[in-house]
């Protein structure tokens, strides 16, 4: 499930009176054969990233340990964003059968990261968006059987505390692909809350789930990590 907030900004501000990747050197190790008291170098032979030859454990850890502290997924550089998708696609090979039917998609979850950083949070995210609104936490719940309710909590102007959520309905369209149709956003900030702009939806394949972390693929490509909260 995506994260869908596209507010028009300019009105919102209107209404507050404001007018490497780290790709590790692949390792030769040439191999030695004795034969009749002389030495021959055969083939080296290149070592893969020995982090993708691990299990999903580990693997779980290795893509927060890249996603946390990014604010989700700005401050990645161009190398740190193909790191993280480097570990998603292994992390694909164990995900479950149908993980659109598995149970573990319910609970909160805390949005960690985005390839497209502004793609969570909408105009509030832009370059633009952020030197006014300042997000503080992205959180998506997903109750069974059909519910999905997104917010991010923000201080906007370095003084006012805002939210913005939205509800919608949950459709699985195969077992991996699912569709959230949302409702009109509903906006908290100072004294005001109040609902503006319109419908919209989102398309998400789930590529990975358990206990700890969930992973999404939207249909515009962008790759979404979610980490549970409870």
């Amino acid at each position: 499930m995506a994260c869908s907030f596209s507010p028009p900004l300019p009105s919102l501000l209107s209404k507050l009176k404001i007018s490497k990747a780290s790709v590790s050197k692949p390792l030769s190790i040439p191999c030695e054969k004795r034969q009749r008291k002389s030495l021959r170098i055969v083939k080296a032979v290149s070592i893969s990233n020995p982090e993708l030859r691990t299990g999903p454990d580990d693997l779980v850890q290795s893509i927060l340990s890249k996603v946390t502290q990014t604010d989700r997924g700005v401050s990645l550089t161009k190398e740190g964003h193909e790191e993280v998708a480097e570990v998603a696609q292994e992390l694909q090979k164990y995900c479950v059968d149908e993980p659109v039917k598995s149970p573990l998609i319910f609970g909160e979850w805390d949005v960690m990261y985005c390839s497209n950083p502004t793609s969570p949070g909408g105009g509030y995210r832009s370059a633009v968006g952020r030197l006014f609104f300042k997000a503080k936490e992205m959180v998506q719940v997903v109750e069974a059987p059909d519910t999905v309710k997104n917010s991010v909590s923000f201080t906007a102007l370095g003084f006012l505390d805002g939210e913005v959520s939205l509800k919608g309905k949950l459709y699985a369209l195969d077992d991996k692909w699912i569709q959230v149709i949302f409702e009109l956003p509903e906006l908290k900030v100072g004294g005001l809350e109040f609902r503006y702009g319109g419908e919209s939806e989102v398309k998400l394949q789930i590529t990975y789930i358990d206990e700890k972390i969930r992973l999404g693929l939207g249909s515009r490509g962008s790759l979404f990590v979610f980490q549970r909260r409870k």
